[in-house]
Parts: C-alpha cells; structure tokens; sequence
C-alpha cells in the first residue's frame, strides 16, 4: 500500500482550500502512447499536489514509456479489462480522494478541481462527469444510443438519478472505493460503480464537462455490440442481485399472464361442453402457474438475504471516516 499523496495543503482556485487532503488521479490504460502523456500533464496541471498513476493493461505501444516522461508512477496490471485494473488500483492505493480517468484525452481536466472540491467540500462519495460533446466525431451515435438505452434501464431498475453512467471520468470518497467489491473484469466496471452507489444509497454528485475529440490515430477499446452486451449481462446480474423481489416478480407475472392466455380457450371449452380436450395445454397453464408462484417466492427469500448482504457492505461504508469525520476528529 502507498500513500497517494503525503499531507500537502491543496489550493484550489474558485474552489476553496483544503489541507491536508490526498489525491490519486488514477489512469488505467491499453495502447495509449498518443495521448496518455497529455493526459497526465493536463492533470498534474490541474491539480498540482496529486499523485497520477497509469497502469497499463499490458500495452503493446509506447504507453508506459510516454505516461513516465510525462511524470506519472506506471504500474501494470496483467490481466485483460478495465474492471481488473480498477479493482487492483482500488486495492493497492490509498488516499483521500480519488480520481478516475480515461487516458484517450477525452476528458476535461478542467473540472478536475471542482469534483474533488464535491467530494472534499460537499460531501459526495461519487461525483459523475457527464459528457457533453461539441462536435460529432468525440461521441460515436452507437456509443451514444447504448449509453442512454443503458443508463435509463439502471435508472428504472434502481429508481435513482442517473445522466451518465458509462463515463469513465468520476471523483470517489475514499470509503467508497475501501467498500467497494468489484467483480467486473472489463467496461461493465462504471455500471457495477453505479449499482454500488445506490445499493449503498450512497451521495452521488453530477457535472457537465466537455467530451473531446481522441488524438488522430487513437482507437476506442469500446465494442459497441460485444461491450454492450457485456454490460447488459451485467446489468441484469446485478437487478438480480440487488432487486431480487422485483426481478423475480417480474418473471412471474410474464409466466403467470402466458398461462393466462393458454388457460382461457381451455376455461371457455370446459364450460361450454364440460370436457377438456385440449389437456396438455391446461396441463403446461397450471405448470406455469406453479412456476410464476415458485418464482415470487423465491423472490420474497432472495430480498431478505440480499437485505442483510446490503446491510453488512453500508456498515463497512460506514466505519470508514470521512475526510470531514477525520477533520472533527483531529479538532477535538
């Protein structure tokens, strides 16, 4: 474990100033050599007492090379996909405040200063960049159609607030990462963040920022199909796992309006001529009837395991102090 930053006073221009706050900016990245130095001079420039450190995903470029002239700490992590370096950046640093960022040189360092003031000043353990694009080539209309398809369905399973769940530039509180179990291995990582976010029920914070051009030459590692379908998998796991009553209802009420609709021609010959000539039919109704029953109350049983599993991850968010609890702390 490292220190992200020793105990530096951060002045913050327009924002405030905090003391002794550390920051990680933390930058995972595959085959960014065009960019990824850029990346992490715009960020030491934007918050000068950060530490930023680049793990590469086993690049075949120039990536670490660049990110190193550049000034950043470079570590790597060998196992493919985005959700495995962020759990190994999670684990392995530690600070105040984190920040996480894309190293295509899309993002806008910029508001780099006011989310970390949401996390440090405000009190959000999660601060979300929505992207906001000024020319049509930084946000491909496939990308952009998958994200809001994506993102409304998790804002109707979680009934929680969300513009932009798929951008990959986001300030974290240090006990949100610290309670954070990641089980994703690769872009499905900003949805599992999210889901996090509301199981705990936990402060998130939004702001506009500009979505930039990538460097000619660079390449999105996003498969709008292939990524896309991961992260609806993924979705679909965690209703699974965190809605369990109402994703199991739902399957019951499909199974239950499907026996409906073969049981009624069955009904309706049986009061007619008081036989049942179509017995598989009334045979397969009243199976998926018991199935749309067994479904419910599996349903009803999962949501009070998962209530308990809920509440053991918001203890854990809990008994790690914030930077204001720490603050008070060391007042009295």
């Amino acid at each position: 474990m490292e220190n992200a930053v020793s105990a530096t006073s951060l002045k913050m221009q327009g924002v405030g100033s905090f003391s002794d706050v550390s920051i990680a900016v933390l930058i995972p990245c595959l085959n960014e050599a065009k960019s990824v130095n850029g990346v992490v001079t715009s960020f030491k420039q934007a918050l000068p007492s950060a530490r930023i450190y680049v793990y590469d995903n086993g690049s075949t470029d120039e990536t670490a090379e660049e990110a190193r002239n550049a000034g950043a700490i470079v570590r790597e992590e060998l196992r493919p996909g985005k959700g495995n370096v962020v759990r190994r950046m999670f684990a392995d640093i530690e600070a105040d405040v984190y920040l996480m960022v894309d190293g295509d040189g899309t993002y806008d360092p910029s508001i780099a200063q006011k989310m970390v003031s949401m996390v440090v000043e405000d009190g959000y353990d999660l601060v979300n960049a929505i992207r906001v694009t000024e020319t049509d080539n930084a946000y491909p209309p496939l990308h952009k159609f998958g994200n809001t398809l994506l993102t409304g369905l998790v804002r109707r399973v979680f009934q929680r607030e969300v513009k932009d769940m798929l951008s990959g530039y986001k300030a974290l509180s240090r006990r949100f990462v610290k309670s954070f179990p990641i089980f994703s291995a690769r872009f499905e990582i900003e949805t599992e963040i999210t889901v996090h976010a509301m199981e705990l029920n936990a402060s998130v914070g939004e702001l506009d920022g500009v979505y930039i051009d990538r460097e000619v030459g660079s390449e999105s590692k996003l498969s709008t199909v292939g990524d896309g379908y991961r992260i609806l998998r993924a979705i679909s796991k965690l209703a699974r796992q965190g809605r369990p009553l109402m994703f199991f209802s739902t399957i019951g009420l499909i199974l239950a309006a499907i026996a409906v609709i073969l049981g009624i021609p069955v009904v309706i010959t049986f009061i007619q001529i008081h036989k049942v000539p179509r017995l598989p039919t009334a045979v397969l109704s009243t199976g998926l009837v018991l199935l749309a029953s067994l479904s419910v109350t599996a349903g009803f049983i999962v949501d009070a395991v998962t209530r308990s599993r809920i509440e053991s991850k918001i203890l854990k968010f809990l008994s790690v102090p914030t930077i204001q609890g720490l603050e008070e702390r060391n007042q009295s």
